[in-house]
């Protein structure tokens, strides 16, 4: 049983790291909700402590040189349930310096490298009755168990008019909606906001040194369109900018990528340019420089890591679009 509920472990700990990366990088509501997987998942985990409890303890009583990282990975695993738990509650937001889904997300990928190493010193070796019949019904009822604990959660959350009910589909909470200044100024990793002189700022655009006077001078797009940060939040303003379609020919090219001052980049399909624009207004002023003055990307179906402040240089590129990081590195 104990080699069986190992296995049941690390098939829900990659199916929990599937759902949650696809979670944190989807954009547009699929049929499919990787969200709502990725908490049943979580839950089917905590269903299964029963059965993983007596292994631990017995793990406990044998002097293992690997025994701290095994307690490190079980405090982590922990840690990020419980953190998982309080986003989807919505009541508290932030724990020191940071929000409660940096919290998760940290959480995950530093178990995950427990986890391998975990399953690494101790390996389990599949068998074929693994997969019989018996394995089916359990894993088939373990499945109902938690998606039946996922639905009276929610249920709760609907009950007790907690925050968790507005979240998206993304998982997020809603922050500052069609309020500007309500509006969360966030940075990836290490960026920091630099200080741009609007006079003499340029962007080199497919190979044109554009001021800020020629990008508003060009036709304008006023539209309202959700920013979706992985931190966890979102928020709908209204933008105003340039499509990429009057800035860029995609003739012969694949793709287009946007750089910040900052060295911030991401590569953008080159089908994105009728769906992406290079915005200088936030609810009809210019851009804040936390919000990435004197021009951002804003990309309605994309998440927020894709929306690159204090843009310098965009060019088109015979590149694939998928020949970059998922997620940034930097």
């Amino acid at each position: 049983m104990g080699r069986r509920t190992n296995m049941a472990l690390a098939v829900l700990l990659v199916t929990a790291v599937i759902s949650g990366l696809a979670s944190q990088a989807i954009g547009v509501d699929w049929p499919l909700d990787t969200a709502v997987i990725h908490g049943a998942v979580a839950l089917a985990i905590l269903l299964l402590s029963p059965w993983k409890t007596p292994i631990v303890q017995r793990g406990l009583k044998k002097k293992r040189p690997g025994r701290v990282f095994s307690l490190a990975l079980l405090t982590v695993v922990l840690i990020t349930l419980a953190s998982g738990l309080l986003h989807a509650h919505g009541e508290i937001s932030r724990i020191g310096p940071l929000t409660v889904m940096q919290i998760h997300v940290g959480g995950a990928v530093l178990a995950l490298g427990l986890a391998i190493d975990h399953f690494r010193r101790h390996p389990v070796t599949p068998r074929h009755f693994d997969v019989d019949r018996r394995a089916f019904l359990r894993t088939s009822a373990l499945s109902a168990a938690a998606a039946g604990i996922w639905l009276a959660w929610e249920g709760t959350l609907q009950a007790l008019e907690a925050p968790g009910t507005e979240r998206r589909f993304t998982g997020m909470h809603e922050s500052g909606s069609h309020d500007p200044e309500a509006l969360p100024t966030t940075s990836w990793l290490d960026d920091s906001v630099p200080t741009i002189d609007a006079g003499e700022w340029t962007a080199v655009v497919a190979g044109r040194n554009l001021t800020l006077a020629d990008l508003e001078a060009m036709p304008q797009d006023t539209f309202p369109a959700i920013l979706d940060c992985t931190g966890g939040w979102y928020s709908e303003q209204e933008w105003t900018g340039v499509r990429f379609d009057r800035l860029i020919d995609p003739v012969g090219n694949r793709s287009f990528v946007a750089w910040s001052a900052t060295g911030y980049a991401r590569r953008f399909p080159i089908a994105d340019l009728e769906s992406t624009w290079l915005v200088t207004r936030l609810g009809g002023e210019p851009l804040s420089p936390g919000h990435g003055f004197p021009a951002r990307i804003v990309a309605p179906a994309r998440r927020g890591f894709w929306w690159v402040k204090w843009v310098t240089r965009i060019e088109p590129s015979p590149v694939p679009w998928w020949l970059q990081s998922p997620f940034p590195l930097s």
